[in-house]
């Protein structure tokens, strides 16, 4: 059943933005399309490559369109709808209400999202909220809550649709049986470590996940990470670890292999494209359990972190 009044004809606001994330530029840009002069002062060098490096054809998503955008910023949001053409900008976000189909969310501070999303969703549109959804329980609470209230909401990653990780995914009967996982990312776990376990959570059965054990210090997050079928997990999240930036390797009985994050356009284009399927159907990409599941992964590994590495069972997380 279709979440929009028009599936051939879906309004889209993108409605915020942080510092050092530049997704309301490539999010609208590959909805969009946009005006490369423009999006060359964007300031996010990454962006401007990876969508030099595309086809004209590349870009858009049938049916949909982004039409309002609002920054934290005010000098930003002209930037931003001139750069991935944009026709409106509104001062508040809430002006969007009335006038789109659905929200994109696209900043990637957690604890800011409950907020950032509850207009919307009180006003019964459809919101994703990008990585991660939350950094504290409460706020789990409160999506779980939403969700389980009909409300349609979806959260998640790129790096569970980059063609490498779905390509290593595919050859894993190479290396005999699975036995580790180790990935490896930059930033700050509480930002950023879901990139590294949504890359690392399709290899392994959804609802299974054990116990997280982190045993950093300081800006480094060493985790090992258990599930039910035996397969150990080790992620690392250490600040300024930029040449770590999504590198994963698994180990099997007979061999290895790897990869790493360097496909950021076709992950985030097949990203946005399961939520505006998801909108002209009802039906999700991934469970919204998983998406839970992921979260009380993250929330213990803060928790682990804060007692001084205690092994934490993802059942303490309640929701």
């Amino acid at each position: 059943m279709t979440l929009v009044r028009d599936p051939d004809n879906i309004r889209l606001a993108v409605l915020g933005m942080v510092e050092n994330n530049g997704h309301p530029f490539s999010w609208s840009a590959i909805i969009n399309g946009y005006d490369p002069s423009h999006m060359a002062q964007c300031g996010f060098n990454r962006i401007c490559q990876y969508l030099g490096d595309q086809e004209k054809e590349a870009f858009g998503i049938d049916g949909a369109r982004v039409t309002h955008v609002w920054c934290d910023d005010p000098v930003d949001a002209p930037r931003v709808a001139a750069a991935s053409l944009i026709p409106n900008i509104v001062d508040q976000p809430e002006e969007v209400i009335g006038q789109v189909d659905a929200v994109l969310i696209p900043t990637d501070i957690g604890h800011e999202h409950v907020s950032r999303a509850r207009p919307f969703v009180e006003a019964g549109l459809p919101v994703f909220v990008d990585k991660p959804m939350v950094d504290c329980l409460a706020d789990l609470r409160q999506f779980v809550a939403w969700v389980n209230e009909g409300k349609p909401i979806m959260s998640g990653s790129g790096m569970r649709y980059s063609p490498r990780f779905v390509e290593l995914r595919e050859r894993i009967k190479e290396i005999g049986e699975l036995r580790l996982i180790v990935m490896t990312m930059n930033n700050s776990w509480e930002r950023y470590a879901i990139h590294a376990l949504e890359a690392v959570y399709p290899f392994l059965d959804p609802g299974e996940w054990s116990s997280v054990t982190n045993t950093g210090s300081g800006s480094s997050h060493v985790t090992h990470i258990t599930h039910h079928s035996g397969v150990d997990v080790s992620v690392f999240v250490i600040d300024d670890m930029v040449g770590g930036y999504g590198h994963m390797a698994v180990y099997g009985t007979t061999g290895h292999l790897s990869a790493w994050f360097d496909d950021s356009f076709p992950a985030f284009k097949a990203q946005l494209v399961g939520y505006v399927d998801f909108l002209k159907t009802g039906h999700r990409p991934y469970p919204f359990a998983q998406t839970v599941e992921l979260m009380k992964i993250v929330l213990a590994g803060l928790r682990s972190r804060e007692v001084g590495g205690r092994r934490v069972a993802i059942s303490e997380i309640e929701v």
